[in-house]
């Protein structure tokens, strides 16, 4: 049965007229006769009576009045809520992102896409690439943030990986520390330095590339957290090594400084999203959110202090 007869039929039940229908509707007085006249066939049953001034219901045509009019309401509702989805006056964001994604970037970013859009409910989960790839592949979120320096390996492919941004690494200093003040710094220069690491094996860790310079670092301390990192920098017990989406987020009393291109490991920054699916309206959205910022990052990190 096609929805419009019944728009057609509420029309002239309520009218009690053909042509006034027709008008109300934008259709000739023969073409609104003619839809009725194929909605009864349909239904096996006359729904008016014709009269010479105007029409009437029958008995049929008014218990399939109160049917008409409920079904043409969820119609209306249905398109609502479709329409809501594009429109993001309803919906949800679910976003996967790595930790140091989740210091500035991608909160700027929710910020912004929240103002926007203060209907659409949204969701963050942490965590590392692979399990953010597994929570993408089952449903549960709708776009990972994942890094890595190295391409991005999907053998299944089941994924659609978009570039967003590059992450170089910068070297976090003592505020007080005798190269603080550089512009720019080669990691040999800091080759008897005391380092702070994620693990005391350097070559897991960000410090393969004090090795690939030619030294190994002492690593004297380790933990795994970026703020743990920078308090130890900043209380003076070493320095190490960071991304800069994670320096966004620094700690009084370190400073950070860039290091020389050939000594500085970038990883690359991507958007993942289900190979073959549509992307829902949100995430579309989200992502002009997402590149804004990644590409007018605040306070863009040079020689200076974190505070």
């Amino acid at each position: 049965m096609d929805m419009a007869w019944l728009e057609v039929f509420r029309t002239v039940a309520h009218l009690g007229s053909f042509t006034a229908a027709g008008e109300r509707l934008g259709f000739t007085q023969s073409a609104i006769s003619r839809q009725i006249a194929t909605l009864e066939g349909e239904l096996g049953t006359p729904l008016f009576d014709r009269l010479p001034r105007g029409v009437r219901l029958t008995e049929h045509g008014r218990a399939l009045l109160p049917h008409a009019e409920a079904m043409l309401e969820r119609l209306g509702t249905t398109r609502r809520d479709l329409a809501a989805l594009t429109e993001l006056t309803a919906g949800r964001l679910r976003v996967g992102a790595f930790d140091s994604a989740n210091a500035a970037l991608v909160p700027g970013a929710l910020a912004a896409f929240r103002a926007a859009h203060p209907e659409v409910a949204i969701s963050l989960t942490e965590g590392l690439t692979a399990h953010l790839l597994d929570l993408l592949a089952d449903g549960a979120i709708d776009l990972a943030l994942v890094a890595s320096y190295t391409e991005p390996d999907d053998d299944g492919e089941r994924f659609d990986f978009h570039p967003l941004m590059a992450d170089p690494v910068l070297v976090a200093l003592p505020r007080g520390h005798r190269l603080a003040g550089r512009r720019r710094l080669r990691l040999a220069e800091l080759a008897d330095e005391p380092w702070i690491a994620a693990r005391r094996h350097a070559e897991s860790t960000l410090l393969a590339a004090c090795v690939r310079s030619g030294f190994q670092p002492r690593i004297e301390y380790a933990v795994a957290a970026w703020t743990a990192k920078l308090g130890l920098v900043a209380a003076g017990l070493g320095v190490t090594l960071i991304p800069s989406l994670a320096a966004r987020v620094g700690h009084p009393g370190a400073t950070l400084v860039p290091l020389h291109p050939d000594d500085t490991p970038v990883r690359q920054v991507h958007t993942v999203t289900r190979r073959g699916r549509r992307v829902p309206p949100a995430v579309e959205a989200f992502g002009t959110f997402l590149r804004a910022q990644a590409t007018s990052p605040p306070d863009r990190p040079s020689a200076r202090a974190v505070a």
